[in-house]
């Protein structure tokens, strides 16, 4: 099977470039959903428990379980409804519908609409929700939403501010986030309780031309081990279908990497890897074939990289990374 290596070392240079935007370690929220966005989440969680990370963000209470020995405050965004509440969790109340489906004292925080159209009560439903969570006798710790565009060079990372600014008066003693990676590299002082930091931890932020350079470093390479070798003859054709032949004689290998471990097929023919080998024919379930005869070849240790010749984002590349490849930290 491959193998995925973290580097440590440009996790915790990402975590230092956050901190210094903070201004405090203690409000970062490292959102480990999704398996860490493909990075393995115990993995993951024990280098940010290592660097001082207290808070995490998680999608299901399934995946808060597995990591709780590790952060003093687990938010769960999906909804999430126990038969008794967890006094370590926060679930996240994402429309009026679910605050009579909480047990009593379930610490919760309020997702508000600001402009993403996704999931969160609308900004002229927040007081109704307030009220109907104090009757509910849940214990409301905070309010929250999330910026659709603040990866581009527009305006509306700008009004979604102003609108979630405009609630922070609402309700004494809450705690309010609104920052996603994107986001919080848009502010020029952050001022608020907690950041949700997601992509920038893993180095695969992208915004658009015209931001300033943020200086974070891709924590994950993806590695395949040589199958077997042979020599293709000129005219002979490889993989389903015969996609590809060769046009000299050449020495190919087969790598146990494939459409079931997360490498796209969209590959297929197209992609050489950073240390320029070459993948030829059609991507296998199981495994791909290179013009190559190393032993171990480096598939790719940037997924916005690799995410370019499959026309998509490196967020899809990493959560489409099997979850059991091993991982090691390096």
């Amino acid at each position: 099977m491959a193998h995925i290596e973290l580097n440590k070392s440009a996790f915790f240079n990402n975590l230092d470039i956050i901190a210094q935007k903070t201004a405090d370690k203690d409000k970062i929220a490292l959102v480990l959903k999704d398996n860490a966005y493909g990075h393995g989440l115990l993995e993951v969680a024990s280098m940010a428990k290592e660097y001082g990370i207290r808070r995490a963000v998680v999608r299901t209470e399934a995946e808060a379980v597995q990591i709780m020995g590790y952060f003093d405050y687990i938010l769960i965004l999906a909804p999430s409804f126990p038969v008794s509440g967890r006094e370590t969790f926060l679930y996240t109340v994402n429309t009026l519908d679910d605050i009579a489906k909480f047990p009593v004292s379930s610490r919760v925080e309020l997702k508000v609409d600001t402009g993403m159209h996704r999931n969160g009560v609308s900004v002229d439903e927040v007081v109704t929700a307030i009220e109907q969570i104090k009757a509910q006798g849940l214990k409301l710790e905070a309010l929250f939403t999330h910026h659709r565009s603040a990866d581009t060079m527009s305006a509306e990372w700008f009004w979604q501010k102003r609108t979630f600014d405009a609630l922070k008066t609402i309700e004494p003693g809450l705690r309010f986030h609104s920052c996603n990676s994107a986001a919080l590299f848009r502010h020029a002082s952050f001022d608020e309780d907690m950041v949700r930091i997601g992509i920038a931890a893993y180095g695969c932020l992208q915004l658009d031309r015209g931001f300033e350079e943020t200086g974070l470093k891709p924590v994950l390479s993806l590695f395949a081990e040589k199958i077997s070798s042979r020599t293709l003859r000129q005219g002979e054709r490889i993989g389903y279908n015969a996609t590809f032949e060769a046009a000299e004689d050449m020495t190919v290998s087969t790598y146990n990497i494939g459409y079931a471990d997360g490498l796209s097929r969209l590959l297929s023919n197209s992609y050489q890897t950073p240390d320029g080998d070459e993948l030829i024919g059609r991507v296998s379930m199981d495994n791909s074939v290179f013009k190559s005869d190393k032993e171990e070849l480096l598939i790719f240790d940037d997924a916005n990289e690799i995410a370019a010749f499959c026309g998509t984002i490196g967020y899809e590349v990493l959560t489409g990374l099997f979850p059991s490849i091993p991982r090691r930290i390096v």
